[in-house]
């Protein structure tokens, strides 16, 4: 018999591939081990849609999880987003005992304040996902601006760090610090820089961008400040969407002389032409090595044919925190 206080894993449709790799790094941390809990999407004709839980979660700990960025069954951010609330109240009307919600890519994070007359749409979901759906917590991936934060009044939220995966992977591929330099795409990720640059004991550039924003996704210009020639340089970002402002960080950097240069980021979207463009930049010898997470998903058909592309996967740290939280233990160190 299950325990009311046993965990369950829950996913959206396109949050599965991730939520099978957390369940199969958390089941061995756990007494009689976990399996995902069976779930039905259904999209009806006019494009609602309908989650149906096929098991009882009635009193139980549930995680949900949900990728938004997901669209390799050909869903928008706003229909995964409207799958996970149709989720949420599933499990509520089940009578879960409390629902927590892992959704490393936090939907409509770059509307997180107001710049003209604009809505702040971050704060917005914010206040659908702890008020009219109820969740408890939510687990969350490099917040685009940490203030998002502040947005949630009675849900605890937990802005984990993409770092916490990428760091380690980082530190086997320099071999002389000294020679190597960390750098954002712009001036509003000096201090996730900062904190690379920290751990990885190497030095620190900044790259200014100048935006023309009449246009969506349009940089004017890169400029780099900091002495990178011949040495090797990590372009360090939250999320690499069209690739734009990255791209020119490279060609900028190589301009100036950088010996190697790797892009590293957690959201490895990878939208508009962002794939053909890398695939170019890597052919014509201009990048080295784009390193992401499956924080949102790669097929692998992409993985295979993207040699440009190496993916580190979030599960097993996800599963630590899952693991954690329903024993009731610090994830302090997990944070850091």
């Amino acid at each position: 018999m299950i325990s009311k206080n046993s965990i369950s894993i829950l996913a959206c449709q396109s949050g599965k591939p991730l939520a099978k790799k957390i369940v199969k790094k958390l089941s061995p941390k756990t007494k009689n081990g976990i399996n995902l809990i069976d779930s039905t999407q259904t999209i009806f004709a006019n494009t609602e849609i309908k989650n149906v839980v096929n098991e009882s979660i009635r009193g139980r700990d549930v995680y949900i999880i949900q990728d938004v960025e997901n669209h390799s069954d050909g869903l928008s951010v706003d229909e995964n987003l409207r799958s996970l609330y149709t989720t949420i109240d599933a499990c509520r009307r089940c009578d879960a005992g409390r629902i927590t919600i892992v959704i490393p890519s936090y939907p409509y994070a770059r509307q997180d304040k107001q710049d003209g007359r604009d809505g702040i749409t971050a704060a917005r979901v914010a206040w659908e996902l702890e008020g009219e759906m109820g969740a408890d917590h939510i687990i969350t991936m490099d917040l685009h601006n940490s203030a998002i934060q502040g947005f949630f009044r009675r849900a605890k939220i937990d802005n984990i760090r993409g770092g916490f995966v990428l760091i380690p992977h980082l530190r086997k591929l320099i071999t002389n610090p000294a020679e190597t330099v960390i750098m954002p795409t712009d001036l509003g990720g000096a201090k996730r820089a900062n904190y690379f640059a920290q751990s990885l004991c190497t030095g620190i550039a900044f790259a200014y961008k100048e935006r023309n924003y009449s246009k969506a996704n349009c940089v004017e210009s890169i400029q780099i400040l900091g002495d990178i020639k011949d040495k090797d340089v990590f372009i360090i970002d939250d999320m690499i969407d069209t690739g734009g402002t990255l791209m020119r960080a490279v060609l900028r950097a190589k301009e100036m002389g950088a010996k190697n240069i790797y892009a590293v980021c957690t959201l490895a979207l990878l939208n508009g032409n962002a794939i053909q463009d890398f695939s170019k930049l890597y052919n014509d010898k201009i990048i080295d090595t784009v390193i992401g997470t499956d924080a949102t998903y790669h097929s692998k058909e992409f993985l295979k044919e993207n040699k440009w592309f190496k993916e580190l996967s979030i599960a097993e740290y996800i599963a630590e925190i899952i693991f954690r939280i329903h024993k009731g233990k610090s994830i302090g160190d997990l944070l850091k």
